[in-house]
């Protein structure tokens, strides 16, 4: 089993209580560079370090991933191999695209995720400011996704969408509790409670 651990913001403190459970329980444990094996210290002290370059060479990110992920498989296939990387594992992080390589290279080892503080809402707390109304955040590149809460009337709302050219919907019911449910596209129910989360792309 290999799990992509949150590690939140940066303060060792601010990992959510299953983040450090795994990484104690863990056979082993990767990071992908020294800022987070110092998060995870107070936890582990046996981190292996990963190189996770930061470049535009695709070619040379790919070898990257496939070196990374054959470091990572026989720790995955013997028992439970932790990769903690900072924020979260989806929001802009590299789970996802190592996730794929492994399934190539290595398709018999299960992938999870364990999501953790991302900046996004970290930076409202270190600045003390309050975000109550609709938002838009991006890495610099086009904006071509929307994420919107509390959405009672998903059906409506995806067909407004829709007319935008939003064309994959992912609506998540009570995300992490008690009875949470996951609806895709034609799936989208026409009420939905309070607690819901719709993902638009175009």
């Amino acid at each position: 089993m290999f799990v992509a651990v949150g590690l939140g913001p940066g303060d060792p403190e601010l990992l959510t209580v299953r983040a450090v459970r795994l990484l104690r329980e863990a056979d082993a444990v990767f990071v992908p560079g020294d800022v987070a094996r110092a998060i995870v210290a107070p936890y582990r002290t046996d981190a292996t370090v990963l190189d996770f370059p930061m470049t535009d060479d695709e070619e040379y990110i790919r070898r990257c991933m496939e070196e990374n992920a054959d470091r990572i498989a026989p720790a995955a296939r013997r028992g439970l191999a932790v990769f903690g990387l900072l924020g979260d594992p989806h929001f802009f992080g590299t789970a996802s695209r190592l996730f794929a390589v492994l399934h190539e290279r290595h398709p018999v080892i299960a992938c999870r995720t364990v999501p953790g503080i991302s900046a996004i809402t970290a930076f409202a707390s270190a600045a003390g400011i309050d975000v109550n109304g609709g938002i838009c955040v991006s890495d610099g590149s086009v904006v071509d996704a929307r994420l919107l809460l509390k959405v009672t009337r998903p059906r409506e709302t995806a067909a407004g969408l829709k007319q935008e050219g939003f064309s994959e919907c992912v609506l998540v019911e009570r995300m992490f509790m008690e009875g949470q449910k996951i609806y895709r596209n034609e799936e989208l129910p026409e009420k939905s409670p309070y607690f819901s989360v719709l993902f638009a792309r175009r």
